[in-house]
């Protein structure tokens, strides 16, 4: 599977940077392919290591939270692997074609 998902720590004020990067530090440890973006982190493995990382990285910001928004996209997509790359260059090989 490939899960997007956003954690915003909520009661901390408006620079939440160093809570989010205790998230991203969690997900970037697990060893699974992972991309960091301005919106969302995105992490590839099996349901239960992708879940345990996200809630692994949730931990993490409400240690140092009293709130959080959690916010979770899924592509479950079993026998699937190296998702992120080909789902990414199959539509750079439409483009190209133009």
């Amino acid at each position: 599977m490939i899960a997007a998902f956003s954690i915003t720590p909520l009661g901390v004020g408006e620079d939440v940077g160093r809570a989010v990067a205790e998230a991203v530090r969690v997900v970037r440890a697990s060893g699974l392919p992972n991309e960091t973006t301005a919106m969302y982190t995105t992490v590839e493995g099996e349901w239960d290591e992708v879940m345990a990382v996200i809630k692994r990285a949730t931990d993490a910001v409400m240690a140092v939270s009293p709130r959080c928004s959690l916010v979770i996209k899924a592509d479950v997509r079993p026998g699937i692997t190296d998702g992120m790359t080909s789902k990414v260059a199959s539509v750079e090989r439409y483009l190209a074609e133009e």
